[in-house]
């Protein structure tokens, strides 16, 4: 079987320099294999003259946003990038990196990277990479929620413009960034330049290569508990949504937050992804992004990696061993609106249902 390519999301709210990382990005000769997918709002891409790509080595996603109009569009250019690594004309290609709108949502590209069967049978998630402008993003995080997404579900962050920020700023800034998502790593990024190595850096996770480097992907360190939250309790009280009946707040991000769930005995597979489904389809809008490690009593010697965005989940990969001696359950959540209690409430309820008699670890 034909290994999967990597493919990594660069996404950004406008102005936050993604286009310009990238082109310096690919002046190195190290992604001189990287075939790019640029989406561009509207009917003209101007950027895709400033990437000096040859055309075979860039498609355009310029007739729509990619959060809304061009999911087929995106299946459809990797079906045409596969096409082309497969003719005897076409260069051949190792790697794959997105460019989204700065309007966008990022989740429906990670759905189709996810879900989608072409694309699962050839391509890979590999990380998800933020462009934060460091002048402009308090502000931006206070006015868009779309910003705040995009820091939200990323495995690393790049700041820009750091250079135009005092300190003191940008102290505040990078607190910011760590309660809403204390796993990812902030990175700067000088004019743009940014090193190869810290840029793919080690966040990615591939379950079939990469067993030792879960602990690298799950960071569960960053979400240790009284530690882990972003901001105070302020959930509904159960996974059911309720309008909030406080006063609206000055900060999109003061609705997220970001913590873990441990187990030290092992959960029923049964009851942990019938747990799954529920919350997915209750609050699945809500779930910006879940991943973890878990012990599954049906094969406790054969941990369960998940990984969702939203509503989406990927399909479990049974690891062929644990990394190491710690065998506990670890899940991560970033969650909009809902409180860990809650999420830790409701998988009490599943978790120690009757397990099914057989399990398939393909």
């Amino acid at each position: 079987m034909t290994k999967a390519i990597p493919v990594t999301v660069l996404t950004g709210f406008l102005g936050s320099g993604k286009t310009t990382v990238l082109a310096q990005l690919l002046k190195n000769p190290k992604l001189e294999k990287t075939a790019i997918i640029v989406n561009e709002f509207g009917e003209v891409g101007l950027d895709h003259d400033l990437l000096e790509r040859s055309d075979e080595d860039l498609i355009l996603l310029a007739n729509g946003c990619v959060c809304c109009t061009v999911r087929g569009d995106l299946i459809g250019a990797f079906q045409k990038l596969e096409a082309q690594r497969l003719a005897s004309t076409g260069r051949a290609f190792d790697r794959v990196i997105i460019e989204t709108t700065g309007l966008a949502d990022p989740a429906p590209i990670l759905h189709t990277m996810m879900s989608d069967a072409f694309v699962t049978g050839h391509y890979r998630l590999e990380q998800v990479i933020t462009t934060l402008d460091a002048v402009n993003a308090m502000t931006t995080l206070d006015q868009h929620q779309e910003a705040v997404k995009q820091a939200a579900v990323a495995d690393r962050i790049l700041l820009t413009k750091t250079d135009l920020v005092a300190e003191p700023l940008l102290g505040e800034l990078r607190t910011r960034i760590s309660a809403l998502n204390p796993a990812a790593p902030v990175i700067a990024a000088v004019n743009g330049e940014v090193n190869v190595e810290d840029f793919f850096g080690s966040s990615a996770f591939d379950p079939a290569e990469k067993t030792t480097q879960v602990q690298d992907w799950l960071r569960i360190e960053a979400y240790e508990p009284d530690t882990h939250h972003g901001h105070e309790h302020h959930g509904h009280g159960d996974l059911h949504h309720h309008e909030d009946d406080e006063v609206d707040r000055n900060r999109h991000d003061d609705h997220i937050s970001a913590y873990s769930i441990i187990r030290e005995q092992p959960v029923s597979w049964a009851g942990f992804s019938a747990w799954l489904d529920m919350i997915s389809k209750l609050r699945g809008d809500d779930l910006l992004r879940v991943k973890g490690i878990v012990n599954v009593i049906e094969h406790p010697d054969r941990p369960v990696v998940i990984h969702g965005v939203q509503h989406v989940f990927h399909q479990p990969v049974f690891l062929e061993r644990w990394p190491n001696d710690d065998h506990r359950t670890r899940l991560v959540f970033i969650t909009r609106d809902i409180d860990r209690e809650d999420i830790d409430a409701t998988l009490q309820v599943f978790e120690n249902r009757r397990p099914r008699p057989v399990i398939s670890t393909n």
